[in-house]
């Protein structure tokens, strides 16, 4: 056992020694680790001026560089990319040869600065920029003459080769490099950790078609704005998605904020008859066939007699009795509303949940509002829904309802990501038998009504309208519309679902005075078709 009095006296010196020895050694490592600290925080402190991911500056070596992924359309043109530039700046307190800078300032600047003007710069002590965004020749000659107080600041900067085209879908940055919105904000992680780009599933060449002929469409209808998607029906890829109006990314101070608005996944809206689909794929689906009465319009009442509404039809139709099919075709409200009133009790409500109609969507391009459904369906919920109206969705509900039950009867979760062409893969959601009636039906709309100038030859298009009084504060105002055309192709066995959405359009001359769907959104669509199709089969 240690005595300390005995083994001092014991051992004498020789304790003192190695303590001594001891101590040394700790002093030692504590230089080290001093040292060492000192040389990371003056390391920090040289990289902090130096800048971030944005900036960074150089007098005599290469450029400071952080890069950011580019982001590319599915064919790999440019939709975002880092352009590096470089601002020239002078620290006059960090000059050493005063002579030599003002030369090499009117050398490099001859047009901007004459030699006494670089002098008066120079004596002014202040730091200043001598030219922001300066040419690579202008960069490469201020680092190659390696002056002290003559530098280069390191700029990266944001582009977007195609500007208003795909503002929505790929989104912009901020001050500093982050994603604030779109493609830019949910792959923000991956674009600042790789150099590989980003590849989205939209096709520029696409995208383009819509972006005109919307624009031409809102301006010919006097529109408040316009939509149109472009999907894959059976891979779930977005090939296009155009909302209107948008903005520049490179500018984006420059526009309302409401242009920055993604009408497709924010806008929830009543959207009329295209739910007409769904009704009758629920006729179908519960056996309910036979003809209905629709030479006039229908009187609700409670099961005591009681009155309740009436419904009316816009158009005049020449058959008095229509079977399930015949009212999907001609649309018909009157009739619409007699089968809905034949569903199971909770029936109406659960196949549109299994639709995801009553949910917030989150997809990986971004979540949708949350729709708008009746807390309690009452007996005319049952009957509006059926025709399209009380329960409000956000378009991209719509075009994934749609396609769900007429690619075959499966539900897809779309993507702005590529993704391999093989078997759908999805979540069954009708039999495939009756997504092939509603095929069918939908052909007809087009062959033989409110679709024919979708028509394209040599291809087989499936199709519906829909043309719905939106609501203004609540209340419904008729004289402003939100009309839309949801179609499928091939029809025997769709590829693609298109949508395109006209807000507020106005009565033409042209049109009679009309502004439902048939009269703008079906003819926009048409014009889409046409410019699209030899891209979508070359």
């Amino acid at each position: 056992m240690f005595e300390v009095g005995k083994d001092i006296y014991r051992f004498g010196g020789r304790v003192a020694k190695r303590r001594d020895l001891e101590r040394s050694r700790l002093r030692t490592v504590h230089v080290i680790i001093v040292g060492l600290f000192v040389i990371f925080f003056a390391k920090t402190l040289y990289y902090g001026g130096m800048g971030t991911n944005k900036s960074g500056k150089t007098a005599v070596g290469g450029d400071w560089v952080i890069t950011r992924a580019d982001i590319e359309d599915r064919n790999g043109v440019k939709l975002a990319k880092n352009i590096v530039s470089g601002h020239v700046m002078v620290r006059p307190g960090a000059v050493k040869d005063i002579d030599a800078v003002a030369a090499k300032i009117h050398e490099v600047f001859p047009y901007k600065y004459s030699v006494n003007q670089a002098y008066d710069i120079l004596r002014t002590k202040k730091f200043m920029y001598l030219k922001q965004y300066a040419t690579d020749a202008e960069r490469k000659q201020i680092k190659e003459a390696k002056l002290p107080g003559l530098e280069v600041e390191i700029k990266q900067m944001r582009r977007y080769p195609k500007h208003n085209l795909f503002a929505h879908v790929v989104g912009f940055v901020g001050k500093e490099g982050e994603g604030l919105e779109g493609a830019e904000r949910i792959f923000d992680s991956y674009l600042r950790e790789n150099t590989d780009p980003l590849r989205l599933s939209l096709d520029a060449r696409i995208q383009e078609q819509f972006h005109t002929r919307l624009s031409e469409a809102m301006q010919k209808y006097h529109a408040k704005g316009a939509m149109g998607m472009l999907m894959n029906s059976r891979t779930g890829e977005m090939l296009a998605m155009v909302s209107l109006p948008d903005f520049d990314p490179e500018n984006v101070a420059a526009y309302p904020v409401a242009n920055r608005r993604f009408k497709q996944m924010r806008d929830v809206l009543e959207m009329g008859s295209v739910l007409k689909i769904f009704n009758t794929a629920l006729a179908y689906e519960n056996g309910i066939h036979g003809k209905y009465y629709v030479g006039k319009p229908y009187v609700l009442r409670t099961r005591s007699g009681k009155y309740v509404t009436t419904f009316h039809d816009v158009a005049k139709y020449e058959k008095q009795w229509m079977d399930v099919d015949e009212i999907m075709v001609h649309s018909c409200n009157v009739g619409s509303v007699q089968i809905a009133l034949q569903f199971p009790e909770g029936a109406q409500p659960e196949f549109l949940h299994r639709l995801h109609l009553d949910e917030k969507l989150d997809l990986d391009f971004g979540k949708t509002e949350y729709p708008i459904f009746p807390k309690k369906w009452r007996i005319t919920d049952v009957a509006t829904v059926s025709f399209g109206h009380t329960v409000a969705i956000t378009p991209m509900h719509l075009l994934l309802g749609v396609n769900a039950v007429t690619n075959g009867g499966i539900y897809i979760n779309p993507t702005i990501q590529r993704r391999d062409v093989g078997r759908i893969k999805g979540t069954r959601v009708l039999s495939e038998e009756i997504s092939a009636k509603l095929r069918e039906n939908m052909v007809r709309v087009v062959e033989e009504t409110s679709g024919k100038l979708t028509r394209i030859n040599g291809i087989k298009i499936g199709g519906k309208t829909g043309t719905a009084e939106k609501r203004v504060n609540g209340v419904i105002d008729k004289k402003r519309n939100m009309t839309t055309f949801v179609g499928i192709f091939p029809a025997e066995a769709p590829q693609y679902i298109i949508m395109v959405n006209l807000d507020e359009p106005q009565g033409l001359t042209e049109t009679g005075g009309w502004r439902t769907a048939s009269q703008n959104s079906v003819p926009t669509a048409g014009k889409i078709l046409d410019g699209i199709l030899p891209l979508l089969f070359e």
